[in-house]
């Protein structure tokens, strides 16, 4: 019997948690690490992870404290990505001789994932039913010459994800740029280039603006649009914290998460005997989309608040002298009508009035995000919104106040800061050619949307991904998976075996790389790559482990042999130097990007080092005004079908991104699948549905052109749950294929996973 075979008709359905962590955590932590590593490999490689001589955790980006480190210094889900990506299964040449594609795309996304690491390079010649392996070099010739033999350079798509360290990141975009494109879609793409976008606009950096000392000793904390228990769960320690120097916590979100009810920190003894602490003061549980109406709401009561103490509200002195736009903004929000405000967030005026009034009292006020915010049609305007009030109260560089967009994967921050993104500025691409001799392209880029539409419509014939799962990531997949395979070659820089393995172009190769915990040695001796946090810190880490297979190499190798091959060995950038010895392709970023001087002394510092960031230090905002702005949007918000409801995507507790680590949501109490439609009970009632029924999932948009599109999930069981009436939520990649690929937020491009209107379709018993 198939032990990674299930049958999502077993899935089994309890009473969700109210709270998170605990001791339950430690067990499925310890017992994932040994059926994966084996007990002594797990107590090796856990006692290393986020450890100051160790290696960062290949998940979220999460920073540590300053100055203090846990022996355990890692969460449940920290546990699995290490678990996952350290085991001892592998995937050989024999198990591809085994395995032809068509049996490969016939398996779930978990038993992809469970076969273990890839040991060796693969290819997928034309017509063939079957991976066959490859060297290195002829690897390396075949794209060359793919490359080479394009129209254009911008036929050319090159993936990265958040996974790449800043080294092979920067050397990534070098090559990219050197080849001729900015074509550089991301994973940041998907999730937080809204954020990136409005605080540019806002504030002048796309980045947040706090540290882990602001978190805790902030007066009021508002996490909005995001599950830390699952998503981000050392952030739980640190709100857990907070609490007990007195601050307060406002979580506004759809689902009521366990970790946002109640924490049970295992390291702590009211966390394995007691009953934890609960960290949200406060649940505003808000309809999808309907966010910005709660902060336009905020953001005028708080001038009727001004009204009636004049002087005692509003910071005017930050506002004047540190702010544009303020007038138009007021003039908008007095225009607010509260009854548009209270349909479109599902709130009540006395949970508005009294949030509005926590945000007037606070000294320190902080606003978390994530993807519940990013992820709508209206993310840009919302999150402006959002930053409004912190302007308002003159929140921006000072102690214990601003912006916290909490970032997933382990590294996006970085990759975007080493040049990964299809827009960099003029300076970038400017210091960039005087350092290499190299002539960046101006012209910009695809994203990742606008590269699906490339591929899909043969203006791209080449894609490489530099780690990531993109068949399984992005929307609309079956758009996507025709896009790919529209493709005359696509490569995948790669663990471990996935979708997009299977989902190919005409050509294909997997190329095996060493992952975080993997030892690297290179001639120059032992390297060690960087990252860089949610915060802005950037850090060393060091794997340990000996690698899968003597086949592997990293990712910085890969790109600089690639380069070499493609440009020859004569070329101005010196490839095989970098692939040498990092600490050389450092002193080449500290000449590069501003804010890296000293690079390789003083990321060696026991904690890294804070890069700049002006409105945080100086109050310094670099937008087109040379102030922050206030935003002034119209309301936009997400009415109910009336015979359907509002689907939000989400992770399971056991999974991260793409990566399914087993079949469990502990916190949601569902056991053995994944195929599951939380709904409200007032919901099933009035749809005509019951607890436990199948239903098929119909997504219906109509888009810019206005014609009407139908998308197809098929089989969910549906869950009574605590969801607002008319919004229901279900686990991604599995409702990808319901995400319109046009349907994407104003201004960012990212795909609206968050706001997908639905019906459901019975099926047969």
């Amino acid at each position: 019997m198939d032990p990674f075979a299930y049958d999502e008709n077993d899935v089994v359905v309890t009473r969700e948690k109210t709270h998170a962590a605990g001791v339950p955590a430690v067990v499925v932590s310890l017992r994932r690490g040994i059926e994966q590593m084996g007990a002594v490999r797990t107590a090796r490689t856990l006692s290393a992870l986020n450890q100051r001589d160790g290696f960062d955790c290949p998940g979220c980006a999460w920073p540590e404290t300053p100055g203090h480190r846990k022996y355990a210094e890692f969460c449940e889900n920290g546990a699995k990505a290490v678990a996952d990506e350290a085991t001892r299964r592998t995937v050989t040449p024999e198990f591809f001789s085994t395995h032809s594609v068509r049996d490969l795309l016939g398996r779930t996304d978990y038993w992809l994932g469970q076969q273990g690491r890839l040991t060796h390079p693969m290819v997928l010649y034309p017509d063939a039913s079957h991976y066959t392996p490859i060297d290195w070099d002829q690897a390396y010739r075949l794209i060359a010459e793919e490359l080479h033999g394009l129209d254009s350079p911008h036929e050319a798509v090159f993936y990265t994800s958040g996974r790449t360290s800043n080294e092979a990141a920067f050397v990534y975009q070098l090559m990219i740029r050197a080849f001729g494109t900015n074509n550089m879609p991301d994973c940041s793409n998907m999730c937080h280039e809204s954020s990136g976008t409005a605080l540019t606009d806002s504030i002048g950096i796309g980045k947040g603006s706090v540290s882990i000392p602001d978190l805790e000793g902030a007066d009021l904390i508002i996490v909005a649009g995001q599950n830390p228990g699952t998503n981000h769960p050392r952030m739980l320690s640190t709100l857990e914290q907070a609490k007990a120097n007195g601050a307060k916590v406002i979580a506004v979100n759809p689902l009521p998460e366990a970790g946002l009810l109640r924490f049970k920190d295992p390291q702590k003894a009211h966390g394995v005997v007691g009953s934890g602490i609960p960290i949200a003061d406060t649940f505003l549980q808000i309809r999808i989309g309907g966010d910005q109406a709660l902060f336009q709401a905020l953001g005028r009561l708080i001038l009727e608040a001004e009204d009636r103490e004049p002087g005692r509200v509003l910071d005017h002195e930050f506002i004047e002298n540190h702010c544009a736009g303020f007038d138009e903004y007021a003039e908008h929000l007095r225009k607010i009508d509260f009854d548009t405000v209270i349909a479109a967030t599902g709130l009540t005026m006395d949970q508005i009035s009294d949030t509005a009034a926590q945000l007037v009292n606070s000294r320190r006020t902080i606003i978390c995000w994530a993807m519940g915010l990013t992820q709508q049609t209206h993310g840009v305007a919302t999150i402006t919104d959002a930053v409004n009030l912190l302007l308002l109260r003159g929140m921006i560089g000072k102690p214990g106040a601003g912006v916290c967009p909490v970032r997933g994967h382990s590294n996006v921050q970085g990759d975007r800061t080493m040049g990964i993104w299809e827009k960099m500025p003029e300076s970038f691409l400017a210091a960039l050619d005087a350092e290499f001799g190299i002539a960046s392209p101006r012209e910009h880029g695809y994203d990742t949307v606008d590269a699906i539409r490339a591929m899909r419509d043969g203006r791209a014939r080449v894609f490489i991904a530099m780690g990531g799962n993109f068949a399984a990531a992005t929307p609309d997949s079956p758009t996507t998976e025709a896009a790919l395979r529209r493709c005359a070659l696509t490569v995948q820089v790669s663990t471990k075996l996935n979708r997009s393995h299977l989902v190919h172009g005409r050509t294909a190769l997997i190329l095996p790389s060493l992952g975080r915990t993997d030892r690297d040695v290179r001639p120059g001796g032992k390297q060690a790559v960087t990252v860089e946090d949610s915060m802005s810190v950037v850090h060393l880490s060091r794997g340990s482990l000996r690698p899968a297979s003597p086949h592997l190499r990293s990712e910085v190798a890969i790109v600089c042999e690639l380069a070499a091959t493609l440009f020859g060995h004569e070329h101005s950038v010196p490839w095989a130097r970098f692939a040498s010895d990092y600490d050389t392709i450092r002193d080449a970023i500290a000449r590069v990007i501003p804010g890296f001087a000293e690079f390789n002394t003083r990321v060696r510092q026991p904690d890294g080092f804070v890069l700049p960031h002006p409105p945080r230090d100086l109050r310094r905002f670099e937008t087109d005004t040379g102030k922050a702005n206030f935003a002034t949007n119209p309301l936009h918000w997400v009415p109910v079908p009336a015979d359907g409801l509002i689907l939000q995507t989400l992770r399971s507790h056991d999974q991260y991104n793409t990566t399914i680590y087993g079949l469990d949501d502990r916190y949601r109490g569902v056991k053995g699948g994944r195929r599951v439609l939380f709904v409200n009970r007032e919901d099933l009632v009035r749809l005509g549905f019951g607890e436990g029924d199948r239903v098929d999932l119909v997504s219906e948009w109509t888009a810019p052109d206005g014609h009407a599109e139908q998308r197809i999930a098929e089989n969910f069981r549906l869950v009574a749950y605590p969801t607002p009436p008319g919004n229901a939520a279900a686990y991604y990649p599995e409702t990808n294929p319901l995400v319109p690929l046009d349907h994407v937020a104003e201004r960012s491009n990212t795909p609206v996973s968050k706001a997908i209107p639905i019906k459901l379709v019975g099926r047969a018993r």
